[in-house]
Formats: C-alpha cells, structure tokens, sequence
C-alpha cells in the first residue's frame, strides 16, 4: 500500500491507498513544534484504529509547502516505516510538460493537483484549490500546465480583517441567505463567501478563454470547496482527494 501525504500550512491531509483504492484518509494539524516520533506516535494509532498495519505500506509519497516541517516528517517516515519518503521535486516524473518561467517555483501541492486533475478529467480543465490559500490552475488539452493565480483563503481573508480591524467581530464561515445582510456578522460573511464566488466566476471564465475552450471543466478540491460550489454551477466536479491522488499517480509513474 501507498501512503500519501500532503503538507499544508494548516492541516496534513494523508490517504492510504491499495492501487486506485483509498482505503484510509485522515485529516492532522500541522504543527511545527510536534518532534518526529510525536508524529509517529499519532499515525500508529490512527493505523491501529482503523485496523490497519504500518509493516503493509511499501511506498510513501509527500508534497510541502511548509519546508520546516520536510526533516521532521522525513525522520517519522524512516523510523516509523523504514522507508525513503519520495518528494515531488525537480526531475520527478509527473507526466505533465510544466510551461512555468520557473518549474522551481511551482508548489509540490499545484503540481499534484495538475496531475490528477488532467489524469482523471482530462484537459483543458481548470482545477481550484481551496486550502490556507486558493489556487487556481490551468491545463492544457495537451497535458500542459499553462499556470494559474493564487489568492487569499477565506480563513485567511476572515482571520486578517478580524485582525486588523478593531470594532470586527469574529464570525462563522457559513452562507447568508442574503447577499445584502443587516448586522455585522452578516455583512461580514456576505462579503467575504458571495465575493469568493464572485472571484471563482470571473477568473474560471478569464481562464477559459485564454486556453481557448469555453467549456474547460472546472474541478476543485480543498475544505471549503463545497461552500463555493453550492452558490455557482461554474464548477463541474468536487474532489476532495485531488491532490493525494495526484501524488498516488506521480509515485506509480516513477515506479
């Protein structure tokens, strides 16, 4: 079996994956001043829950874009499961022909979500992902991530003005049933989930017609993906499993 992980400034999203099959999925805080056997600690007990056995894993893949957190997860990897961990850097093959000014750039987490989303849905499509930041990207119908936009998160967007405006209350993240609200609270969430739509219209359709292709699907991916989807039929599928099983696919493809 092929365990995945997915680095993220917020959570570690990690699946266990028999072939094509998912057969576990767990959602863990990132947390930087967690040592390495901490973190094999918390897996040997999700793995013992779930009546699962860390001696079946032969592989295990990981994207990051928290690189202080690589040597820690690296060391839990080795002693926990004896095995390498395989990153996605620069030389590892994906698939997908990267047209970015600076590969180096790209994050591994983009470049997952590139693979599974042209994979599994083909091309040209545009995949979103709603996560601390939201990502968008775009692939050709041959195989090319052309390249995207990055924008804040909602959480982010949320924590920043509560942050930095004095009178701001915190609120939920949950969909008004108007646009036009009549408290704070309201109006805070009217702004920031209907603008957030409004944001996923106007660069999905950019999007489209620079790759050309009116009908390019849409996929996203990320916790707060349905919340958006649920106000705009733009977006044709919901994966939630978008990037680790884009990292499935690229550790098969160097296997």
């Amino acid at each position: 079996m092929i365990l995945t992980m997915d680095i993220g400034n917020t959570n570690i999203k990690t699946a266990l994956f028999n072939c094509e099959d998912m057969v576990a999925y767990w959602r863990i805080a990132t947390d930087r001043s967690k040592s390495s056997d901490e973190y094999g600690i918390l897996l040997a007990n999700l793995f013992s829950f779930n009546h699962l056995r860390m001696e079946d894993v032969s592989g295990i893949i990981m994207s990051s874009v928290v690189p202080t957190i690589n040597f820690t997860i690296e060391h839990m990897c080795k002693n926990y499961f004896h095995l390498e961990p395989m990153q996605v850097v620069p030389g590892v093959k994906t698939g997908i022909n990267l047209k970015y000014e600076n590969p180096r750039e790209l994050g591994s987490d983009r470049i997952a979500n590139a693979v599974a989303a042209y994979t599994l849905y083909g091309g040209p499509c545009v995949y979103i992902d709603f996560g601390t930041a939201t990502t968008f990207g775009a692939m050709s119908e041959k195989g090319e991530f052309v390249g995207g936009a990055i924008a804040p998160g909602l959480k982010l967007m949320a924590d920043a003005l509560v942050d930095r405006a004095a009178k701001l209350p915190r609120f939920e993240l949950v969909r008004p049933d108007r646009v036009i609200g009549r408290n704070t609270v309201t109006n805070l969430q009217s702004g920031l989930i209907y603008g957030a739509v409004g944001q996923v219209i106007y660069l999905v359709g950019r999007m489209r017609e620079e790759l050309g292709s009116p009908n390019a699907k849409v996929i996203a991916t990320g916790g707060l993906a349905l919340l958006i989807s649920a106000e705009t039929d733009i977006i044709n599928v919901l994966d939630g499993l978008l990037t680790l099983k884009g990292l499935r696919i690229i550790y098969e493809r160097n296997m």
